[in-house]
């Protein structure tokens, strides 16, 4: 039988103080981190993605940092089995755990759960990667079969096609058919949710703040090296900090120019974030930082 844990989450904005709150709740309650961060999940993608320092990943066991290299492939059901290892670890090492970062989308997903996937043998991955040669084909046969779930998904989204392509072989099913035959089952029932709330004007100071520390730190440098070693082609090279930094290389800015668009980008998205964590989540908590770390700590 397996040994009940605590677990709670942390969320909020970029650049609102999750990870520092986070290291200090997991060292009083005995705890692991899990990150539901999309940029720290990769190697050599440091600075742009403002990991723990070193000592900070060493004072408490994080998790969901640093597992793959930025030209492979990761998404939420590769997150999903992620959370359910470092749960399974937390039981048999009697620890707690603390969810925390800023793609909340990671953190919707296990409390909604996700439809599990027909079984894809052999012989219908090699069928559907012999039709995706021709993507836009796979599309036009998936829209005309299944309107009603492809007008969400764009033409040129090759992955959440070939998703799509994968279900209708392998089940035989519409995706809208198979998933009403498969609904999601919650990965978590019942969880915590604290979200730092942080005025706009003092978060925008801290963003400020963070894009100078980056450059400071040699974020240049590091997106010359990942360009060189990854190309430009993989989705991470698509993130905020190292576009801007890839436009500024091509002389397409100024390097005063490239840290304002860092900036105006990631209070964008940080907009984002916070509109999401108001509206997706039921039994939230949001408060000040300090009003947080005096009620958690």
């Amino acid at each position: 039988m397996n040994t009940p844990i605590k677990q709670l989450s942390i969320i909020g904005p970029t650049a609102s103080g999750k990870s520092d709150l986070a290291i200090k709740v997991a060292q009083k309650f005995d705890a692991y981190i899990l990150s539901i961060d999309s940029l720290s999940i990769y190697k050599e993608i440091d600075i742009v993605s403002a990991k723990p320092s070193k000592d900070e990943l060493a004072s408490v066991k994080h998790f969901g940092i640093d597992m793959l290299y930025p030209d492979e492939y990761f998404s939420v059901e590769i997150f999903i089995n992620l959370y359910k290892q470092v749960k399974e670890l937390c039981q048999k090492d009697n620890k707690n755990l603390i969810i925390v970062g800023g793609t909340s989308f990671y953190l919707k997903s296990l409390l909604n759960g996700l439809s599990p996937l027909p079984t894809i043998d052999a012989k219908i991955k090699l069928l559907v990667k012999e039709e995706l040669c021709e993507l836009n084909e796979c599309y036009n046969l998936l829209y005309d079969a299944d309107k009603e779930y492809m007008k969400n998904i764009s033409p040129n989204d090759s992955y959440r096609i070939e998703k799509a392509l994968f279900i209708y072989r392998a089940s035989g099913l519409t995706p809208s058919e198979y998933f009403r035959a498969n609904p999601p089952k919650p990965i978590i029932k019942n969880l915590d949710i604290y979200n730092i709330d942080v005025d706009r004007d003092i978060l925008h100071k801290r963003i400020a703040k963070r894009t100078k520390k980056m450059l400071d730190s040699g974020l240049i440098d590091e997106v010359c090296y990942l360009e060189q070693k990854y190309t430009r082609s993989p989705h991470s090279m698509s993130a905020i900090g190292i576009v801007e930094v890839l436009d500024f290389l091509d002389g397409k800015s100024t390097k005063e120019q490239m840290s304002e668009l860092i900036s105006t980008h990631t209070a964008q998205l940080a907009k984002r974030q916070q509109t999401f964590n108001r509206t997706q989540f039921e039994n939230i908590r949001s408060a000040k930082l300090n009003e947080l770390e005096v009620l958690l700590t």
